[in-house]
């Protein structure tokens, strides 16, 4: 199979380029992305030589039109992600996730392609105190960033209405692992105390997320790529629900810190409680997560650890 993976210099993308390509060695991969701040070559320096890079942008129809014309599929991981951006400017997230993801559809429709995957996010959803989000309940996204992902899960449902477009969706939890730029909560708490610097925390820190190894997520995306059922949405979640106050008092006790390193910090705006979303349907195809969380954060934490080179010229 002959893949176009947008977003592959990135912290999920470029973890599935390289599950990818040491799981089918037959794939050929593409990988376009316009390395914005999130965006990292160096992410890709174990695999360079495997793989074709174009740096551009999703909305680029030019450009996408050229790389898309002779590939199976999209899998498009490429998207301004950062809840805290989205809030101080959402027009750039209004561009790449929505205008991005249309430009790949129609290049995807024009070319005949395989399967057009969406990666997407529980964070559409909104917030639940109790349950868990199945795939047909309503969105109710609380940030400009999830409202722009949710209004891309709907343009993509549309193309496979109208158009008949083979698409799938896949909404996953939290991810955490190598290559995670330092704005999101896990490398920054690691990063910070490795500093002997505050931990900042929203709030009262018992906002709780379900925490999925990025590598869980990836193999669950290749299952969807290959055997999704074409027009489904499927959630990926681990089960791993803790609380952001849990995290930091983990990985100071991991790096022998004080927890007089937590900085309790004004909330931010439309902060959502919990997030929870029922796994069934992508169990139902034969995943599960295979990574157990402590044994997973204690491998990330060492990889930030071992790898201040990467992350040092990101936190200055």
């Amino acid at each position: 199979m002959r893949i176009l993976i947008t977003g592959g210099a990135g912290f999920i993308g470029s973890n599935f380029v390289h599950y990818i390509l040491r799981k089918h060695a037959e794939d050929e991969v593409i990988v376009l992305d316009k390395l914005t701040y999130a965006g990292n070559v160096s992410n890709l320096k174990d695999v360079w030589k495997e793989i074709t890079f174009i740096k551009g942008d999703i909305c680029d129809r030019e450009l996408v039109a050229q790389v898309a014309k002779d590939v199976d599929a999209i899998i498009n991981f490429a998207a301004e992600t950062h809840v805290d951006r989205s809030i101080l400017e959402p027009e750039p997230f209004l561009m790449t996730n929505v205008i991005g993801t249309q430009v790949l559809l129609e290049a995807a429709r024009k070319f005949n392609h395989e399967k057009f995957v969406q990666i997407s996010t529980d964070e559409v959803y909104g917030s639940i105190l109790h349950g868990s989000f199945k795939e047909e309940d309503p969105l109710r996204p609380s940030s400009p960033y999830a409202a722009s992902k949710a209004a891309a899960d709907m343009l993509v449902h549309s193309y496979y209405v109208t158009y008949n477009l083979p698409v799938v969706i896949t909404r996953s939890t939290n991810n955490f692992g190598p290559y995670q730029h330092p704005e999101k909560l896990i490398p920054k708490l690691i990063i910070n105390a490795l500093r002997n610097e505050p931990l900042p925390i929203y709030g009262d820190g018992r906002n709780v997320r379900d925490w999925l190894y990025v590598i869980d997520n990836c193999e669950a995306i290749d299952l969807v790529l290959r055997e999704g059922k074409i027009g489904e949405t499927y959630n990926i979640g681990a089960g791993n629900e803790k609380m952001n106050i849990e995290i930091a008092n983990i990985i100071l006790e991991e790096l022998g810190k004080p927890k007089s390193l937590i900085k309790f910090v004004e909330d931010r705006p439309g902060h959502d409680r919990r997030y929870s979303v029922n796994c069934e349907k992508i169990k139902a195809l034969g995943w599960k997560p295979r990574h157990d969380f402590m044994t997973a954060l204690r491998a990330t934490i060492q990889w930030y650890v071992e790898n201040e080179f990467w992350w040092r010229p990101l936190v200055g």
